[in-house]
């Protein structure tokens, strides 16, 4: 039985490389895990058409307001900034959503 308060240099320097060499094992082997389910959940998430689907997707501009919009909004001397803190105000003292409400055009009004 070795003296484990009275190690030799030697002893120590072996013992040291040791515990390095079992904590970077056991890193590699939690590194080859989580790359394997990582493959795993990318091959569940996705099914094997996708890629055809983008293929087949084309774009093209779109004339026609996005879901939720009212249509275009027209701004006579004022901010695009400043219109939508307008709009966001309006829509937060009615208490309804800002996509019902259908603002028309927005002007700045000097005195």
């Amino acid at each position: 039985m070795s003296d484990l308060i009275n190690i030799s240099v030697g002893n120590a320097a072996i013992t040291a490389l040791m515990g390095y060499a079992v904590v970077f094992l056991g890193l590699v082997l939690l590194m080859i895990v989580v790359m394997i389910l990582g493959s795993l959940m990318k091959k569940a998430a996705a099914p094997d058409n996708a890629d055809k689907a983008v293929e087949t997707v084309s774009v093209q501009p779109q004339h026609h307001p996005a879901p939720g919009s009212a249509g275009e909004l027209k701004l006579y001397d004022t901010d695009p900034r400043d219109a939508a803190m307008i709009m966001a105000i309006v829509a937060d003292s009615l208490g309804k959503p800002i996509n019902e409400l259908r603002f028309i055009s927005i002007r700045e009004v000097k005195e």
